[in-house]
């Protein structure tokens, strides 16, 4: 990824912006046996505190590495209850990632996080319907299947 993914500008802008990185090898004693890093790369997103909100394994490209980054920005604060922020992070991954791996998810999430913030079940159908219209295949769509009977 550093010869292909990281130099480029959009990937450096959004780690400077959002990030604080650290480069961590699969055998590194002991934070790759603290975070279970087995394989490189490993991207994981943490909190403050060092929890864990979302790991990605793999070479990525620079977009989706970037959306990989805003859903894994976006599952920290839906974990701790921040709502708004949460749904911006997942709304930039729908409107400047829609063909990323990560956009299932980020939609999926969008619509709970709505959910959770209002307490109004449309939120968690009109999830499903849009999963299941665009990414009928997905296992987000399966999850989102029983909000359809809301």
């Amino acid at each position: 990824m550093d010869a292909v993914t990281y130099p480029t500008a959009e990937v450096q802008d959004f780690i400077e912006e959002n990030l604080i990185p650290l480069r961590v090898n699969y055998d590194a004693a002991p934070h790759a046996a603290d975070f279970n890093i087995k394989w490189t790369p490993t991207l994981i997103t943490l909190d403050t505190d060092g929890s864990e909100h979302h790991r990605t394994l793999g070479f990525l490209s620079s977009g989706e590495l970037v959306a990989a980054l805003l859903l894994g920005l976006g599952k920290v604060k839906y974990d701790s209850d921040d709502f708004a922020p949460a749904l911006e992070f997942f709304e930039k991954v729908l409107a400047n990632h829609p063909k990323s791996s990560a956009t299932p998810e980020a939609l999926f999430l969008r619509g709970v996080t709505r959910y959770k913030n209002t307490q109004e079940a449309s939120h968690l159908k009109e999830a499903f319907k849009e999963l299941q219209k665009t990414y009928p295949t997905s296992d987000w769509t399966k999850r989102a299947e029983p909000y359809d009977l809301l």
